[in-house]
């Protein structure tokens, strides 16, 4: 029993010897993420849309974000329904080593089925860092049209794209309005002696959005025909995340037509702008005795419209009349003037004491509150000088009182005389 116990003993002192060892060799700031970092994606697929009962290429990139390289990787295509894989030969891709830094671009051809409908489709991406390891997978989305309409009408972006708000802050949701018109004038057209139609067709219609703004309506895809003059509206809803900078961004406004060759793309701007609004004191910020009357310019400093305007005014032991004073709609650059009463409510008050400046205003239908300012709230004893002229208005009164006894006494002597 003795020698077991000494044999158990020596097997586990050698494994904490080679744990020690390993641990020596080992880099001390070893995590998961110096390993290779995959990032999947689809570049391109062509033609765009998908066309109907014909076969696209689809181009899918894969990136090596990490710090070690990938020993044996491997891309392996999944797609549903309306899409199949031209062979099963080509449905996996050993692209082997990838180092980091570096991406690789693997090429892979479905075919869309002929009995597909118009709208999406998808596809899977299956990606294995190494041989016998894990499979990761992503979705992708490929849109499904048709090349084979006739229709000759060319659908045309009318007017500007109509944006509320027109400016928006960072953290608002807006929308986008766009018409499209059908520019033909008849309702045929004759080319090389064969006549066409002239009605339009919407068979995708897509607005995607870029770092900081964010699209959260899906693509349109129409069934119908546009004729002659006719129009049609579309409205996408967009968000400004919280901390996009400043500035203009540029929107795809993508079109597929009645076929390829009436495809459109327009690029639109976006601007984002946290300005808002201003209040600026216009008289001295000081109670006299205990009150005063305060006066502040208020300017909305953003491009377009604020609704919805109201200040604010807090400060320890004061009370505000009107609490919150409501201005209403302001332009862009418009000033109003406010007057608001301060008067001290306790006796126990510390000045100067902070002034806090709130302003509420809506952008579109964005609410937003926010300070604007804070300054320093003084406070003057003045002297009461009512008691003060009144006297002096009496001893005023005494003397002209006198004056005219003592001219009344002497003109009373002359006459005796």
């Amino acid at each position: 029993m003795l020698g077991k116990y000494r044999d158990r003993m020596d097997r586990a002192l050698l494994f904490l010897f080679v744990v020690l060892i390993l641990s020596l060799f080992m880099p001390a700031n070893a995590s998961a993420a110096d390993g290779a970092d995959l990032k999947v994606s689809v570049l391109k697929y062509e033609p765009i849309p998908a066309e109907i009962g014909e076969y696209v290429t689809v181009w899918v990139k894969v990136e090596n974000l990490g710090y070690a390289k990938a020993d044996d990787l491997s891309v392996r295509i999944v797609p549903e329904y309306p899409f199949s894989i031209d062979s099963s030969d080509n449905e996996l891709v050993n692209i082997g080593i990838l180092s980091p830094d570096n991406a690789a671009v693997e090429e892979f051809r479905l075919y869309t089925d002929a009995a597909a409908n118009q709208g999406v489709g998808t596809i899977e991406v299956f990606y294995q860092e190494d041989s016998g390891g894990t499979w990761f997978k992503k979705e992708f989305d490929i849109r499904v049209g048709s090349d084979t309409f006739d229709s000759k009408g060319t659908l045309q972006l009318s007017g500007t794209p109509l944006k509320e708000p027109e400016v928006l802050m960072p953290g608002d949701t807006g929308t986008i309005s766009f018409t499209l018109r059908n520019s033909a004038t008849e309702y045929t057209i004759t080319i090389d002696d064969e006549q066409y139609d002239t009605n339009a067709r919407i068979q995708s219609a897509s607005l995607n959005g870029v770092e900081g703004v964010k699209v959260t309506t899906g693509s349109y895809y129409g069934n119908g025909l546009i004729g002659p003059g006719e129009s049609v509206d579309l409205t996408y809803n967009i968000e400004i995340d919280e901390d996009t900078p400043d500035g203009t961004y540029y929107l795809d406004f993508s079109i597929v037509g009645s076929s390829h060759s009436y495809n459109n793309n327009w690029r639109i701007p976006v601007k984002v702008d946290s300005s808002s609004v201003r209040v600026i004191p216009s008289k001295p910020l000081a109670l006299e005795n205990g009150e005063v009357v305060l006066e502040f310019d208020v300017a909305n400093i953003h491009p377009n419209t604020l609704s919805s305007v109201s200040v604010e005014l807090e400060a320890e032991g004061i009370e505000f009349s009107p609490s919150e004073y409501f201005i209403g709609s302001m332009d862009a650059d418009e000033l109003f003037t406010i007057e608001i009463s301060a008067k001290a409510v306790s006796e126990d008050i510390s000045f100067p004491v902070d002034l806090v400046v709130n302003a509420n205003y809506r952008n579109g239908l964005n609410e937003h509150t926010e300070q604007v300012d804070v300054r320093q709230l003084q406070h003057h004893v003045v002297a009461d000088e009512s008691g003060t002229g009144a006297h002096i208005a009496f001893v005023l009164l005494v003397v002209i009182g006198a004056g005219a006894y003592i001219l009344y006494k002497r003109r009373m002597k002359k006459e005796q005389e």
